[in-house]
């Protein structure tokens, strides 16, 4: 699979949602979260099948909710290990933690 077919939609519902990149059939990682009433989210898990881990996938999924907050002005309050992770990782994206 080439970094091209590595699509991430973003699925919202009305107090829930999730980032997802469908791999393969019946393969999908995917990052979830909760909305707030402020307009926050708070991102819960991230998971991608082990057949698939070590490619960057999760990385492409946070990297996704950062550009989707950067535009559409949203914080983020992480509570997955590895998005806390990546924000560590990250200091540039400190002004998008709630």
């Amino acid at each position: 699979m080439s970094e091209a077919e590595l699509i991430v939609q973003r699925e919202d519902g009305p107090t829930r949602g999730r980032y997802v990149i469908h791999l393969a059939p019946g393969y999908d990682a995917e990052m979830t979260f909760r909305k707030e009433a402020d307009g926050t989210i708070i991102i819960d898990h991230t998971g991608v099948p082990p057949e698939y881990e070590g490619r960057g996938i999760a990385a492409k999924l946070v990297n996704r909710a950062i550009a989707d907050a950067r535009e559409q002005g949203f914080k983020i309050t992480p509570l997955c290990s590895y998005v806390v992770a990546q924000f560590r990782r990250h200091p540039e994206w400190a002004d998008l933690r709630a």
